[in-house]
């Protein structure tokens, strides 16, 4: 089969792409999918940089988010059938023909729910569902702040603060990534710096947050960039405010303990695939929440790119660039 492999530590570039990559055989519980779809996200990055917690055997295929057909069934599975319609996620192999799914990870996708929406669909706005309804408990008429708006993760959860009755605003790193935001359903939104922050960027940057929440201040602050943006932030957040920990795209930060004392704030991890894992009967619910709102247009994937498979490498490195704005799709 043809498949994107990762056969040593390092970037986009010590990518392969291979035709003649062994098809998988199902394990217990296990799916396998013939893939129409895959969706890239950042693990998919760290996981190739030996960066991330879950570090598969070599060689791999990249990408955790799939949609396509039941091609067979491992021992044990019940409740799917070879050609139905499904998404999964996978913990990698998903740039690949075909990829095997727990069943417990995989559901059936409504007939009107296109492949690539589907493919686009669980890993950020089930993780940014799980992050505002499960962790945060955002509740209508609260501000929620979206660090890193406009990317995918940061697309999903604009629209489901939304839909949740929250007043949505954004952070992002330029006035063009800005507008995509607004686009999206952000109300209102700020420009900060890039790269090392020095001491007085931190401070103007929490000051510009600290003005988006007004005299109530941030009720809950989504972020997926960590790094010099987590302390500034957090100084803005309001009291009882609600801090998730969503990713580090900008790496991992330390943050003075004093600081959640001071604002009677929590500081919430998300690990969403996890909690796939240790809830299934949370998850399937999710799922349906989600199909729900897609149903009735309040959330639609933002699909930027679309790669063949063949050019998965340079569909890689264009996730690398941090340019995207919106989901990265690899059609097969």
């Amino acid at each position: 089969m043809r498949a994107i492999h990762s056969v040593e530590n390092g970037g986009p570039e010590k990518l392969i792409y291979r035709t003649d990559a062994p098809i998988p055989e199902p394990l217990p519980g296990q799916i396998r999918i013939r893939v129409q779809s895959a969706a890239l996200n950042m693990p998919d990055l760290l996981m190739i940089e030996d960066l991330y917690q879950d570090r598969p055997a070599r060689p791999f295929a990249p990408g955790s988010e799939v949609a396509g057909t039941v091609d067979d069934l491992g021992a044990g599975v019940t409740g799917f059938a070879k050609g139905d319609r499904v998404l999964a996620v996978c913990s990698h192999g998903g740039l690949a023909d075909f990829v095997c799914a727990p069943a417990t990870k995989t559901s059936r996708i409504p007939d009107a729910m296109p492949y690539d929406d589907a493919s686009a669909l669980l890993v950020t706005y089930g993780t940014a569902w799980h992050a505002l309804k499960d962790r945060a408990n955002l509740q209508k008429g609260e501000t929620l702040l979206v660090l890193g708006a406009s990317g995918g993760v940061g697309l999903a959860a604009i629209e489901l603060g939304r839909a949740l009755g929250a007043r949505v605003v954004a952070g992002v790193s330029s006035a063009e990534k800005l507008q995509v935001a607004r686009d999206a359903g952000a109300e209102d939104g700020l420009i900060y710096p890039t790269g090392d922050l020095t001491r007085d960027q931190q401070k103007t940057l929490s000051k510009e947050i600290k003005a988006l929440g007004g005299t109530k201040g941030i009720d809950a602050i989504f972020d997926p960039i960590g790094g010099a943006y987590v302390e500034p932030a957090f100084r803005a957040i309001g009291w009882g405010g609600r801090y998730l920990v969503i990713g580090f795209a900008a790496g991992i930060a330390a943050l003075p303990m004093n600081l959640p004392l001071l604002k009677g704030a929590g500081v919430l991890g998300v690990y969403w695939a996890d909690s796939l894992v240790r809830d299934p009967e949370g998850h399937a619910r999710a799922v349906q929440e989600l199909y729900d709102l897609y149903a009735r247009r309040q959330i639609k994937p933002r699909i930027q790119a679309r790669y063949p498979l063949e050019q998965g490498i340079p569909a890689m490195k264009h996730l690398a660039s941090r340019r995207a704005t919106g989901k990265i799709v690899i059609e097969l």
